[in-house]
């Protein structure tokens, strides 16, 4: 209900949305559940396994129960927090994890059930009978898993990824990070300040206490406002800071469109940014702790914090009869705040013997709540007080077991919190995250007054850090009251108390756990699945850790926690992957020739991103063979031109170049000489071939490797890795250039002839030897040229700038066509080089080694190598192995397939006779037959013999000879010439 004169809601502005179809009111400012608390609704949601009625149990982000389901149809967003999902006009909500209906849940029968369904029930039943497993069990059990669901439909929103850069990023804007980033920015210092809250202030918000004589959110407010006026600052609301990761990286979800409703403005929905900070300042706030007792999870038991905040900050009292069950003093300024509403209390009930208190409520000491009754909420709880059970009628239980600092952004990077036995909590290893300082409640400061001064003291450290002073300035005067508490985990009792309330587990499944030897603290999480929900146990960890201790007798600091991992509140994959939908996941890559081979009618095929031509279609042709062999025959007979720039081209340079490529090469290339180039061989660290492609060495410390094309990230990223993290202390640089040349290979007998045709300065085989290289210039533009050829005709590949690649492109096809070439494709690019023997990754495939394919000799004896040694091992040296070779039909049927399997002649093609397989095959028009490459067990010393072939899905079985994987000139003597 309502509380007049209280909360920081807009009361002159109404807000109408609607719930399971039910419309209700609500104020601007208001979540989805302080409205519907202010409407009396109490049931948000059902428990994941037994399905029991829940209702809200926090006010924050760490809410495990009143997950809705936000939007309509494809714009719905499942597992939303109604804690935190702020409302708007024509706001859809539906409760999420019921069937048919949230009120009337036929799934809540599984709470009949409870006995069978404890901790670990799915590694012991559904066994029998054998064959219910696939009919009956998995379909009911998948059917009833999982929360929300997805619509199916595509997402309709947009979404956005940003980067950031200060010098102290301030992770929440509660009295602790106000007072952090204030002092950080009068000094000068660029600051971000985040919090994942709409409004900055944290827990000032939610309370009635004061700073310098004036209501704590006014004095927020106040800071918030001097920081948003400061250039040197940004503001982050709505931002949660997800992840702590290396070299002071961090990643943060900022909620841009999911306040309001006008979606279709332009404005994305959700922002992913990854902010990069030279220090940080942890200032996260800590959460309360529920107490474990027997149905401690009817709707209207919550914590007191959270009664606390929906009065005080949204003017809502969840009951009219409030009960506080605690064991600590906080928890009594719930009491204080309701009477002070207006709002009956029913009783306090602490836990420890000795509490000082003046006020009209009853108060029990030394007493603890065991029970709560009543159906979809709660009606009364009772008490054990003096040996005795009372019970109270009231329809809002608060309880407090204490707080938990957040401690989980300082374990993202495998560091360990520390117990502090004074508070019973875990707080911050100093130094776990390298630049972080941590302060007020989330290093153990609870009072206003600590978080104040902790801010202080946090930003002047980062400021000495900085070289920077920090101002002086007298520090605000507010509460400084103690933190006292008793420890109470759980209260004594049958039945079932909750830990985790998202994920069903109680007490009892924790020392069941126990009794079953799962006695690590992790393997207690995984057997329970305590701490494994959307929530990863906010609420719950720390006490099952102490029911766990208890248990095993080792006490909380020896149990320790389980790991803290990223995300620190969910993050969709639409936001983590923002511009990653529809071409923006597999982007469309066009060569400068595109527009000119599509203008030729070519047809595009997908290489890796790359769109390139399959073939050139001429009048007449039916069928892409025939313009494949038309193609071929230019390259053998006459000259043809193919755009080739999708090879990776990095560029190398630096005194250490040579040493560099020396390491990732199988073969050596410091002692290539200036104009030429090499062919190399990569392989991974494992020994088997990463990838391979040529080098040309320009200069004496200016090398230009290329990679095919599926591999240049690849091998981009192992040429990284190596010069930063194998040898940082060489002199090397590299970049990819790729997109900058556009490069075209002119391969036939009459290769030279065109290219003479254009240089400005012509070439012969004396000043331009087969794998020459060097600058040349093309019709007054400068180039490359390389004498290199991938199908074994003479051949060279020019380059040019990519501007001048569609001009270059043009003129090189009409001229070819003019000595009776043109242009070619891929296909045609595929039958040559299986003519010639040559190999891409469909023979590199990642299980294939330099022995496999015939290049072992090229491994160097005489230098080391990255994967030399594993590549050496005797079993990849088998010479029993699967080698490259080649195939030729010889039987009726003449086709082969790549992707069959090879079986030795009269035997029966199963695995068990499996001698090998083709990887490629083509039709050759010089040997008017299909030719293939693949590998055979001791490849090479069963040339000559006559093998079965055969491809079970095409349903061919062909008759082939094995032989050399080179058809066409084996010599080398034309691409000498």
């Amino acid at each position: 209900m309502r509380i007049r004169g209280r909360g920081l809601v807009d009361r002159s502005d109404t807000v109408t949305f609607r719930f399971d179809g039910r419309s209700y009111d609500g104020f601007a400012g208001d979540t989805v559940a302080s409205a519907l608390l202010a409407n009396g609704v109490r049931l948000m949601g059902r428990s994941f396994k037994y399905h029991r009625p829940r209702g809200v149990l926090t006010a924050g982000s760490e809410e495990p129960n009143a997950l809705v389901t936000v939007g309509v149809g494809a714009a719905a967003e499942p597992n939303v927090r109604a804690t935190t999902q702020e409302i708007f006009e024509g706001l859809e909500v539906r409760s999420q994890n019921a069937w048919p209906s949230l009120d009337l849940d036929l799934l809540a029968v599984n709470n009949l059930f409870a006995s069978w369904l404890g901790a670990g029930f799915y590694y012991k039943t559904f066994m029998w009978p054998k064959a219910f497993w696939e009919r009956v069990y998995e379909p009911v059990i998948r059917r009833a898993a999982g929360l929300g669901g997805l619509s199916g439909e595509p997402d309709p929103d947009t979404y956005e990824r940003a980067f950031a850069f200060c010098d102290v990023l301030v992770i929440g804007a509660g009295p602790a990070g106000l007072m952090a980033a204030l002092t950080a920015a009068r000094a000068g210092a660029d600051v971000i300040i985040a919090d994942e809250d709409a409004r900055p202030g944290g827990r000032l918000n939610a309370e009635v206490l004061e700073i310098d004589g004036e209501p704590g959110h006014v004095w927020a407010a106040r800071a918030v406002s001097e920081l948003e006026s400061m250039r040197n600052v940004r503001v982050m609301s709505r931002t949660t800071v997800t992840g702590a990761y290396d070299q002071g990286t961090f990643g943060a979800l900022e909620r841009v469109n999911q306040h309001r409703g006008g979606r279709g403005d332009g404005a994305p929905l959700a922002c992913f940014w990854r902010i990069v900070a030279k220090h940080s300042i942890l200032a996260a706030g800590a959460i309360e702790r529920p107490v474990a007792f027997q149905n401690n999870d009817r709707p209207g038991i919550m914590t007191a914090g959270a009664v606390r905040a929906y009065l005080n900050r949204w003017g809502v009292s969840p009951g009219r009869a409030v009960t506080v069950f605690a064991n600590n003093d906080d928890a009594h300024r719930t009491a204080q705040d309701m009477t002070a509403a207006g709002v009956r209390v029913a009783a306090v009930i602490d836990s420890r013997a000795e509490v000082r208190s003046t006020a009209e409520y009853p108060v029990y000491r030394n007493a603890q709540v065991s029970n709560s009754q009543g159906g979809k909420e709660l009606e009364s709880i009772s008490i054990l007080v003096n040996g005795k059970t009372e019970k109270i009628q009231t329809d809002c239980l608060a309880m407090s077991g204490g707080w938990n600092p957040s401690v989980h952004l300082t374990c993202h990077m495998n560091g360990r919190p520390t117990w502090r036995a004074d508070i019973q909590a875990f707080v911050p290893t100093e130094g776990a995250v390298p630049g972080m300082t941590t302060a007020g409640a989330c290093r153990g400061s609870f009072s206003t007054h600590g978080c104040l001064a902790d801010g202080v003291a946090a930003a002047r450290q980062v400021l000495d850090a900085l070289g920077k002073k920090a101002p002086d300035s007298a520090l605000p005067q507010t509460e400084d009251a103690p933190y006292n508490l008793a420890p109470l985990w759980a209260v004594a009792g049958k039945g079932r108390a909750w830990l985790d309330f998202q994920n069903d587990v109680c007490v009892k499944d924790v020392k069941q756990a126990v009794v079953e030897n799962f006695r690590s603290v992790e393997h207690m999480k995984r057997y329970t699945t305590q701490g494994m929900a959307t929530d990863q146990g906010k609420n719950s960890n720390v006490a099952a850790l102490a029911v766990l201790a208890d248990a095993t007798g080792r006490g909380i600091p020896k149990t320790g926690t389980t790991t803290f991992r990223p995300p620190y509140s969910p993050v969709s994959i639409a936001a983590m992957g923002a511009g990653a939908q529809g071409p923006g996941f597999a982007p469309q890559r066009f060569t400068t020739s595109h527009r000119a081979g599509v203008a030729a009618g070519a047809p595009m095929i997908e290489t890796g991103l790359w769109y390139r031509p399959s073939y050139f279609p001429k009048p007449g042709e039916k069928t892409w063979r025939q313009s494949c062999d038309r193609e071929v025959g230019h390259v053998r007979n006459a000259v043809g031109v193919c755009d080739v720039s999708t090879l990776g081209k990095i560029d190398i340079q630096g005194p250490d170049a040579a040493a560099l490529l020396d390491l990732v090469y199988v073969n050596t290339f410091s002692t290539l000489k200036v104009g030429r180039v090499r062919y190399g061989l990569m392989l991974r660290e494992d020994g088997t071939v990463m990838d391979d492609g040529t080098c040309a060495r320009l200069g004496t410390t200016h090398f230009v490797i290329t990679t095919t094309t599926a591999a240049a990230g690849t091998v981009m990223r192992h040429l990284e890795f190596v010069a930063q993290c194998l040898r940082p202390e060489w002199r090397v640089a590299m970049t990819s250039t790729t997109e900058q040349w556009a490069q075209f290979a002119v391969a036939g007998p009459r290769s030279r002839d065109l290219l003479n045709e254009l240089l400005d300065a012509p070439i012969d085989n004396d000043t331009w030897p087969f794998m020459a290289c060097g600058d040349v210039s093309v019709l007054g533009v400068a180039a490359r040229l390389f004498r290199i050829s991938f199908s074994g005709e003479h051949a060279y590949e020019i380059a040019v700038g990519a501007r001048y690649g569609e001009a270059l492109f043009r003129e090189l096809v009409a001229r070819a066509e003019g000595l009776g070439g043109g242009a070619y494709g891929m296909e045609a690019m595929n039958v040559l080089r299986i003519e010639k023997g040559f190999i891409t990754h469909a023979e590199i495939h990642g299980r294939t080694t330099a022995f496999d394919v015939g290049m072992g000799a090229m491994i160097s004896a005489t230098k080391d190598c990255i994967g030399k040694a594993m590549a050496a091992r005797p079993g990849l040296m088998d010479r029993d192995r699967e080698r490259l070779v080649g195939f030729k039909p010889t039987g009726a049927v003449k086709q082969l397939s790549a992707g069959a399997h090879v079986f030795a002649a009269g035997m029966e093609a199963t695995r068990e006779n499996d001698q090998g397989y083709i990887t490629s095959v083509g039709f050759s028009p010089s040997y008017e037959t299909y030719v293939g490459l693949g590998f055979v067990k001791s490849g090479p010393e069963r040339y000559g013999e006559v093998m079965r072939v055969v491809d079970h899905l095409r349903e061919l079985d062909v008759e082939v000879e094995i032989c050399p994987p080179v058809f066409v000139d084996p010599e080398g003597r034309r691409a000498r010439g």
